[in-house]
């Protein structure tokens, strides 16, 4: 039983994370908002002049892209809610509590998908953010991806009766 506390107490620590990551974007909009608007347009990579031509200068893509990634927050954030209550309310049943898994497995899995591809791959790789000193993000986005991975793996591993032999 305390494996299955462990790992919905797992869940629930990413939905608080997801949330106060979610409230800090949308009360202090401006402040992230410039970390998107400055890694799209690539005003701080060292070479700036071979990939000019991948930068957005666009603030109406800017806002876009700094919406879709706090709605993608608030994604994880709900499924992860959601998730630990379903595991929560299951947590005396290894069976029930390994079928209720689904939604904590998918909130998991979107915020793998937003830090990796979305900042990794593609604000590390494609908008060269690995190059900026002051608006590279993939160190904290290496962390949350390694968290939420090592946490994926943990919930996924099947539950059992404690006291079968």
């Amino acid at each position: 039983m305390i494996v299955r506390v462990s790992k919905t107490l797992m869940v629930l620590s990413v939905a608080l994370f997801s949330t106060l990551v979610v409230f800090n974007n949308i009360v202090d909009y401006g402040t992230n908002f410039a970390f998107v608007q400055h890694v799209s347009q690539m005003d701080t990579v060292f070479s700036q002049q071979q990939a000019a031509w991948r930068s957005i200068s666009s603030p109406v893509i800017h806002h876009l892209s700094y919406v879709l990634i706090i709605l993608w927050e608030s994604l994880i954030a709900v499924l992860c809610w959601i998730g630990s209550i379903h595991l929560w309310q299951r947590i005396d049943n290894y069976s029930a509590f390994n079928k209720a898994k689904k939604c904590a497995i998918a909130g998991l899995t979107a915020g793998i998908l937003l830090w990796f591809t979305g900042f990794i791959a593609i604000g590390g790789e494609w908008f060269l953010m690995w190059q900026s000193d002051h608006w590279n993000g993939q160190e904290a986005a290496s962390r949350f991806v390694m968290i939420f991975g090592i946490l994926l793996i943990y919930l996924n591993t099947p539950d059992c009766d404690e006291n079968a032999s």
